[in-house]
């Protein structure tokens, strides 16, 4: 695991971008440090030995800082009005979540897709050779890049992220390329709602394409088995 800077954003690889085949981008989620989950290359090796040389690991920390909000090294994607989202969601607002589109979203995806573009001169690669995913916000991100981006990754790997910008998405999803998404999701979720990630997977599921859905009893977290089924996809595309 080394530390370097790709483009706009620092980021922690794990293999070696060059050689590997596939690169798994993965995007940590609002608030966590850009650490929060590098953790993960190292135990999907483990639960896949075959993956290793085969897949590198990427995982870039957002840009903004949440120092100003009383969250020392946290960072984020765009920032959260966490008051109001407590607000939608004590009152049940599911279909203002799910077609908002966040102040910050646009300027996110662009910056994002100027480091992935970054990411695949540095490494050689072409879009399709990218796994994209993450965690919450990250998940977020890495969906509305799928959804408005013209170019199709490898696969998607979706922890605990939701349904924002629906009539937007709803729009864009019908001709893209169908490919391996992995969509992970407590059904007791305090942070964003069960409801909200089942009308990501049907809205997925009706314009072709055929999401692994794995719904677990837990809350806001990555569970053992989305691992095991991550480290499949990636095995698949292989």
């Amino acid at each position: 695991m080394h530390e370097t800077k790709i483009g706009p954003l620092n980021c922690w690889i794990q293999g070696d971008p060059e050689t590997a085949n596939i690169l798994a981008v993965f995007a940590h989620g609002f608030g966590a440090p850009g650490t929060d989950l590098v953790a993960l290359g190292e135990e999907l090796f483990q639960i896949d030995e075959e993956l290793v040389g085969e897949v590198a690991f990427v995982f870039p920390a957002a840009m903004l800082s949440l120092d100003h909000m009383g969250m020392p090294g946290g960072r984020a994607w765009w920032e959260i009005n966490m008051m109001k989202l407590q607000q939608m969601l004590e009152t049940n607002q599911i279909e203002e979540l799910v077609t908002a589109e966040p102040p910050g979203l646009r300027e996110a995806r662009e910056l994002y897709l100027d480091f992935l573009g970054d990411l695949c001169r540095e490494g050689k690669k072409e879009f399709g050779q990218l796994v994209l995913g993450g965690f919450s916000q990250g998940a977020m991100l890495s969906t509305d890049l799928f959804m408005r981006h013209s170019a199709t990754p490898a696969g998607l790997c979706l922890f605990s992220g939701t349904t924002i910008c629906l009539n937007d998405w709803r729009e864009q999803v019908g001709g893209k390329s169908k490919l391996p998404i992995l969509q992970s999701h407590g059904r007791q979720d305090p942070i964003l709602p069960f409801e909200a990630a089942e009308i990501l997977r049907d809205l997925l599921n009706s314009s072709g394409q055929d999401v692994n859905f794995l719904p677990f009893n837990g809350p806001h977290t990555i569970p053992y088995e989305a691992l095991n089924e991550t480290a499949a996809l990636l095995k698949s595309v292989l």
